[in-house]
C-alpha cells in the first residue's frame, strides 16, 4: 500500500465513522485542544467528557487557568489522577501568559517547550488547532501503527518508539493533517482496540501484517512484566465533631500539591511533638491504592480531636479542617476522597 493508500483510507474512514461531536471538537482551539489532550493521557474519553466539560466552564482561557490557584486546579482535576498533569498543565498556562503574552503557541517546538507537554502532545495539539503537518504517537496510534507493520517489542523501549516515530512521520500526510490525526486517534480507540479488536470494519485490514499472519492479539508486545513493591502507611484522621484535619502535601512527588491526611509509618514511633492517645485510637479497615511503580497499603488510623495534641501537626505544614457537608473547593489525593466518602457513619466506639 502506497503512502498516499494508507492516509486515504484513514480519512475515508474518518469521514464515514470518525468521532466529530466530542465538546473539545467544537469551538476548536489550541487551547481547548491543550486541556483535552493533557485529560486524555492515561484516561478514556468517556471519563473526560465531564472533568473536560467543568475545567473548561471554569478556566474558558489560559488566562483565567493561569490567574488560578494551583487548590482550585487540583480541586477541578480530583478524580482523574496522575495529578502532575494538573500541576505541569497550570505551569504551562503561566508561562504561555509570560512567555506567548497569552496566545497559545501552535509551532511543535514552542509546545514542547512547555511543562508536561511532549513530541505526541505537540504534534496533536499542533496539528489540530494549527493544521501544522506534526506526526503524533499516542497509545492508540502505537497500536495501529505496531500491528499494520508487525513491529516486534515492547513499545516503551526506545528501538521500538524509533521505529514506531518513524512510521508516524512517513504516514502523515501533508493535507488534511487536523482529520488525519484524529481519525488515526480514533481508530485506535474504537476499532484497532487492545482487546477484540474489529479487524473486519478496519480500512487497513487488506495490507496489516498482524491480520495477515494471525498476530493481532499479541501485538504492540506488552511492557515485561514485573512484580510492583509495596509499601505500607498509616493515615491519621483526625476528627473534630464533623470536621477532619488535612494538610498540604509538598508540592512534588506523589500527590504533590494535594490535601491529605497526615501520615505516619508507627504510632509507637510518632515524631518529635505529636503527641496521640493511642489506646482511643481506632484502626478502620485497610485499603490499598497502586500507583504505576508501587502498591500503597494504607492503614487508617481514627483519632479525635481530644486524643490528639495536634499543634505541632498543624505547625508542620499548611492544614484546614475540612467538612463534606460543606467541602472545601481544594485537590484531594484519591484514596482521601474516598475516605471523606465514608467517614460521617463512624463513631469512636462504634
Amino acid at each position: 500500500m502506497s503512502l498516499f493508500d494508507f492516509s486515504a483510507a484513514v480519512l475515508q474512514w474518518f469521514d464515514q465513522h470518525g468521532r466529530k461531536n466530542l465538546p473539545w471538537q467544537q469551538n476548536k482551539s489550541a487551547y481547548n485542544t491543550w486541556v483535552s489532550e493533557i485529560m486524555l493521557q492515561q484516561t478514556q474519553v468517556s471519563t473526560v467528557i465531564p472533568y473536560y466539560q467543568r475545567f473548561t466552564e471554569r478556566f474558558p482561557t489560559v488566562l483565567e487557568l493561569a490567574n488560578a490557584p494551583i487548590d482550585e486546579v487540583l480541586h477541578l482535576w480530583t478524580g482523574l489522577g496522575y495529578y502532575a498533569r494538573a500541576r505541569n498543565l497550570h505551569k504551562a498556562a503561566q508561562q504561555v501568559v509570560t512567555t506567548h503574552g497569552g496566545v497559545f503557541p501552535t509551532d511543535p517546538e514552542q509546545l514542547e517547550a512547555l511543562p508536561g507537554i511532549g513530541r505526541s502532545t505537540a504534534g496533536a495539539i499542533a496539528s489540530i488547532a494549527g493544521g501544522v503537518r506534526a506526526p503524533i504517537l499516542d497509545g492508540n496510534v502505537k497500536r495501529v501503527l505496531a500491528r499494520y507493520q508487525a513491529v516486534d517489542g515492547w513499545p516503551g523501549t526506545l528501538s521500538v518508539q524509533r521505529t514506531l516515530w518513524h512510521l508516524a512521520d512517513t504516514y502523515t500526510p501533508t493535507e488534511r493533517v487536523a482529520d488525519y490525526t484524529q481519525a488515526m486517534m480514533d481508530l485506535g480507540a474504537t476499532l484497532c482496540t487492545r482487546s477484540r479488536p474489529q479487524c473486519s470494519a478496519c480500512p487497513l485490514k487488506t495490507h496489516c501484517q498482524a491480520l495477515t499472519h494471525n498476530r493481532v492479539s499479541e501485538l504492540p508486545q506488552p511492557r515485561p512484566k514485573k512484580e510492583l513493591p509495596q509499601r505500607q502507611t498509616l493515615m491519621l484522621i483526625v476528627r473534630k465533631g464533623e470536621d477532619i484535619l488535612l494538610q498540604q502535601r509538598p508540592p512534588t512527588g506523589i500527590w504533590g500539591g494535594l490535601w491529605s491526611f497526615p501520615e505516619i509509618q508507627d504510632l509507637r514511633d510518632l515524631p518529635s511533638g505529636w503527641q496521640v492517645n493511642i489506646d482511643r485510637v481506632k484502626p478502620l479497615e485497610p485499603m490499598r491504592h497502586t500507583f504505576s511503580h508501587y502498591h500503597l497499603d494504607i492503614t487508617p488510623i481514627l483519632v479525635e480531636e481530644s486524643d490528639v495534641d495536634f499543634t505541632a501537626l498543624m505547625e508542620e505544614r499548611a492544614s484546614l479542617w475540612y467538612n463534606s457537608a460543606q467541602p472545601t473547593a481544594i485537590g484531594l489525593a484519591a484514596p482521601v476522597k474516598r475516605l471523606l466518602t465514608n467517614l460521617s457513619d463512624l463513631r469512636i466506639g462504634d
